[in-house]
């Protein structure tokens, strides 16, 4: 279980709200309180069901007409629960129905305060430099989509998916890269997406032959610093709780746990 967050509630309520949106899919329904996703894409926060509302209709009846709706959209049926999931007590009473647990995960927070990293330098435009044969890139959504995929061996279908919701999200996503200069291969990448004074970073990866050589960490401060340059004043990422090199990577960032949250699945999904 997560620790007690020493973050401000409001502060992590609009952290919930602000991934929310920069998750948001263009296939994506409102019923009863809850907020139906369809993307069929890698990234559940996409494709599952955030329980925002009370609602008024019983909960199995809800349940049916959502298990209705993913089994049309062809996804099974995922329900993510977080500490503000709504009505208290839906994930007991999930757990009751036999739904299990997927992905227990870790919602971690920092402040930015217009600088790059925790040594207090400024944010900069212009990116640090790096190490011979390396060079920075800029990756718009679909070159985005298509690079982390390759990185992550996933297959067409996701990463279409994903360029798609990239493209559409109503919280402009800025991509970053690092090429290996002689062929162009990106070797690690990442993103964010900033809302107002919040910014999230998102889809950080590293290719298997390079990591543990500072990359990840090169990628999430210059982000950092580019969304600062912006108006960033706080940033939040998502990494599962058992990810114990990138929780490293990002504890060392200054990161702390804000919140934790989960996914219920029916029995035998």
């Amino acid at each position: 279980m997560a620790e007690p967050s020493a973050f401000d509630e409001t502060l992590l309520s609009r952290v919930e709200d602000a991934g929310i949106n920069a998750s948001a899919p263009p296939q994506q329904l409102w019923m009863d309180g809850w907020l139906l996703r369809f993307n069929p894409g890698k990234a559940k926060r996409a494709r599952c069901i955030n329980a925002v509302a009370d609602g008024r209709l019983p909960l199995d009846d809800k349940l049916q007409r959502a298990q209705k709706a993913y089994r049309d959209a062809g996804l099974p049926l995922v329900v993510r629960i977080t500490r503000f999931t709504q009505p208290l007590g839906l994930d007991q009473r999930l757990a009751g129905l036999g739904f299990t647990t997927l992905d227990d995960t870790r919602v971690m927070v920092r402040a930015v305060q217009a600088a790059g990293n925790d040594k207090g330098e400024r944010a900069s435009s212009e990116p640090p430099p790096l190490a011979t044969g390396l060079r920075w890139c800029s990756l718009p959504a679909q070159a985005y989509a298509q690079a982390v995929g390759a990185l992550r061996g996933a297959p067409p279908e996701q990463r279409e998916a994903q360029a798609q919701r990239l493209s559409l999200s109503p919280v402009p996503y800025h991509g970053l890269g690092i090429q290996r200069t002689i062929d162009g291969t990106v070797l690690a990448c990442g993103q964010f997406a900033r809302e107002g004074d919040l910014v999230g970073l998102y889809d950080v990866y590293t290719h298997p032959q390079v990591r543990n050589q500072g990359l990840a960490t090169m990628i999430c401060e210059r982000l950092l610093s580019v969304s600062a340059c912006e108006g960033a004043r706080h940033a939040y990422l998502q990494v599962e709780a058992d990810n114990s090199a990138a929780r490293s990577i990002y504890t060392r960032m200054g990161f702390r746990d804000g919140y934790a949250y989960h996914y219920r699945v029916p029995p035998g999904g």
